[in-house]
């Protein structure tokens, strides 16, 4: 399912036109810069919980030694901040077999 497909979806549960709903779903989805409530939530360092759905959070990975798999030199892969979802149970449980 894409952004469009979502807002198609929401649309018609709502009662919102598919215009309004598309609106809606960039508001909270969008990674462009300064927009996107979840986005800037995690661009200033803060979680964002949906309870019964999941954890969207920013996670550390420390610098680190690497290798090049071409030459098998061995190189320095710097240090980063990257998003991380954690389902919350409900949803492991509804996906589960």
């Amino acid at each position: 399912m894409n952004k469009t497909e979502m807002a198609k979806k929401l649309a018609k549960k709502t009662g919102l036109t598919q215009s309004q709903a598309s609106d809606v779903v960039d508001t909270i989805f969008t990674a462009d810069p300064g927009k996107g409530i979840i986005a800037v939530e995690l661009d200033a360092g803060r979680k964002v919980t949906i309870g019964g759905f999941g954890t969207f959070e920013t996670r550390r990975r420390s610098a680190r030694q690497g290798r090049n798999p071409r030459t098998g030199e061995t190189i320095r892969i710097a240090a980063k901040t990257y998003p991380a979802f954690k389902p919350a149970k409900g949803l492991k449980d509804r996906v589960a077999d």
